[in-house]
């Protein structure tokens, strides 16, 4: 740890990794710690010893359970939907080539006392006991508004716009039953309430759209999953920036982020160690986010979005990103 590096990344969540990732590419000279020995900060696939270590650290897991590697527990389920910003992010890096994924079987809604399949061909969709026969004719015209829909050509919007009247008078003009809005915004949309029905409409529009771009990309369902648990996520990147000459260091414990007397980074301390970079990014956890001081709770703001970053170039990637995430470094950490 006597060296110095361009930046030090703190934390192997997924956002972190990926900055590693690019910033390796992009030819800088990146060491990468984790508190953790394992890989995925919050976001983890942990095994049964590294899930009885964090929530049970005075037991051990029983022998019946079997084989830690027979287990990838996810501290934080998710599937990815298969058009989303994070697929297109793991294509254009190429990082698909560490990871096996695996497409989820089927979606499925209780509704009316029974589970029902999300329909996912037309076969299906004919067969589907979620709409009586009038209103799946009706649905049809519906979806085919909404993929017909072109912003640039007037011809398709029906008299509808999209930035200015809410998907409650949208569902109105087609006649939609309560049950298939409810459908439409939950199943597809995935809408946690109704709220989004007085919103104007080009969000839900998007999401719905986005729905049925990933179902067709793959058919089944709209969703993908690694094989081997979302921690190959944050792993997948950390390949890739060791592979351009990143450090990788797990099970560290940072206990200061090291600082001049102008208030300037400097450097990371890890007991006795301290090393010096130009540069340090980190979960916030890292910088004291939702520990007890003075005067509360240190909170950490964060603004922008994964797709903020993406661009053709590896370098111009980082950057974007580096300006809407925690970045730290000489000029900004005061």
């Amino acid at each position: 740890m006597d060296e110095e590096y361009d930046v030090v990344v703190l934390g192997t969540g997924l956002t972190e990794c990926i900055l590693s990732g690019l910033l390796s590419v992009d030819g800088k000279k990146v060491l990468h710690m984790d508190r953790n020995d394992y890989y995925g900060g919050d976001s983890a696939s942990l095994n049964l010893t590294q899930l009885y270590r964090k929530f049970r650290p005075d037991g051990s897991p029983p022998s019946e359970l079997g084989r830690d590697r027979d287990y990838a527990i996810d501290l934080i389920p998710k599937f990815i939907i298969a058009s989303g910003e994070l697929t297109k992010i793991l294509v254009h890096t190429d990082v698909t080539r560490y990871l096996e994924f695996k497409q989820i079987a089927g979606s499925y809604v209780y509704r009316d006392g029974r589970i029902s399949k999300v329909p996912s061909t037309e076969i299906e969709a004919v067969r589907s006991p979620l709409m009586g026969l009038f209103e799946k004719r009706r649905a049809k015209k519906f979806f085919e508004f909404l993929q017909s829909w072109k912003d640039e050509d007037p011809a398709t919007h029906q008299g509808i716009n999209l930035d200015t009247d809410s998907m409650k008078t949208i569902y109105e003009k087609f006649g939609l039953e309560p049950g298939t809005q409810d459908f439409i915004g939950h199943a597809m949309a995935l809408y946690l309430d109704d709220d989004y029905k007085t919103k104007p409409a080009r969000e839900a529009y998007e999401r719905i759209i986005l729905y049925t771009s990933s179902m067709a990309r793959y058919g089944k369902s709209p969703y993908i999953y690694p094989l081997y648990g979302l921690g190959e996520l944050p792993q997948a990147f950390a390949r890739l920036s060791a592979i351009y000459g990143g450090t990788y260091m797990l099970d560290k414990h940072i206990d200061e982020i090291v600082t001049d007397a102008d208030g300037k980074f400097v450097g990371v301390r890890s007991g006795t160690e301290t090393v010096k970079a130009k540069q340090v990014i980190g979960d916030p956890s890292y910088f004291g986010a939702g520990h007890d001081t003075e005067g509360g709770k240190v909170r950490v703001v964060e603004e922008g979005k994964l797709s903020d970053y993406y661009s053709s170039e590896p370098g111009q990637q980082a950057k974007r990103y580096l300006r809407c995430h925690g970045l730290f470094d000489a000029q900004c950490l005061r």
